[in-house]
């Protein structure tokens, strides 16, 4: 592609930020660095991949975003912001993923399973986490599983939340540059069907590939001590984005807002969730089930608790 081209898009990019990073004294780095990069020539021999990776990596060398990226579509893409996700081949995508519920089970012992690759937007994925969470409410335990979530919408992470208070929980604030204000979220005062409650334990099974909305999942249990994290850090990605059009095949994903703990300020940005429990993700499953059963073991086993008790006993011996 010619230089002019290239430098449209780039100036298209450097519009993007001035109007939408969260960060403005950031954006103003980021927008010396590509333009030291194409005044370099840097962009000029790259194909339309090749681009999107390279500049992808000069906009994460300031503050290392993984929000940040440019993306390259084989497809045209779609319009600016929740265009793509009101698409048919979006919502048919979601349902061939089972809206981010990858599985769910009880366990021996009566510990719930729940394995979330992606929280889906409420209005897509509200049925399959209430069945889901509808299937666990009985466990003496529970394992929420988001070594594999990629990300989602907060609302979808409040709800399925709301599934594991007694009460109403404040648990994160969002900042959003857009109209300089802050949401605060909340789980639901109300959700269909029974709830697992809010005493009962919860471990939150985690590793390098969690990312965003299942880092929120994970971040906001622990912080508010309502789940203990077994595995290793998560990704690393606080920021809410959009995505904005660049060109016919090209996107851009800028942060607009940032997520945090309402008490602390803090948040899991180029850090991760740090575990309560370290161990090497693969073990993490095993690692939180033993615990789960043994909690399981000290419920006793008078009446009907006697076959949980077997089954916990034996599933134990087995790990």
């Amino acid at each position: 592609m010619g230089s002019e081209a290239r430098a449209a898009q780039v100036e298209e990019v450097i519009r993007r930020l001035e109007a939408h990073y969260v960060f403005p004294d950031v954006a103003a780095k980021l927008v010396e660095v590509l333009r030291a990069r194409l005044g370099e020539g840097a962009y000029v021999d790259l194909d339309d991949a090749e681009f999107a990776t390279a500049v992808t990596a000069d906009l994460q060398s300031v503050n290392d975003d993984k929000h940040l990226r440019l993306r390259h579509h084989l497809d045209p893409v779609a319009e600016d912001g929740d265009a793509e996700l009101a698409s048919d081949e979006f919502r048919q995508t979601a349902e061939l993923e089972n809206f981010g519920i990858a599985a769910v089970r009880r366990l021996p012992g009566n510990v719930g399973y729940l394995d979330t690759t992606m929280l889906y937007p409420l209005d897509f994925a509200a049925a399959a986490v209430s069945a889901a969470m509808t299937l666990v409410a009985p466990a003496d335990a529970l394992l929420i599983d988001v070594r594999h979530n990629s990300g989602g919408a907060p609302e979808t992470s409040a709800f399925l939340q709301s599934y594991l208070v007694d009460e109403r929980t404040h648990y994160l604030d969002i900042y959003e540059r857009d109209g300089d204000r802050v949401t605060q979220m909340w789980t639901l005062p109300y959700v269909p069907g029974p709830k697992f409650g809010g005493t009962k334990p919860i471990w939150v099974l985690t590793g390098p590939s969690t990312f965003s909305g299942g880092e929120d999942l994970a971040f906001s249990l622990q912080r508010q001590e309502r789940a203990k994290t077994v595995g290793e850090p998560t990704h690393g990605g606080a920021h809410p984005r959009e995505q904005y059009k660049v060109d016919t095949y090209l996107d851009v994903t800028v942060p607009v807002a940032r997520s945090y703990d309402p008490k602390s300020g803090e948040n899991w940005e180029g850090v991760g969730v740090s575990p309560n429990i370290p161990v090497a993700a693969d073990k993490a499953f095993d690692t939180a089930y033993a615990l789960a059963l043994r909690h399981v073991l000290e419920l006793g086993e008078e009446g009907p608790r006697r076959v949980v008790a077997e089954e916990a006993r034996k599933a134990l011996d087995q790990l």
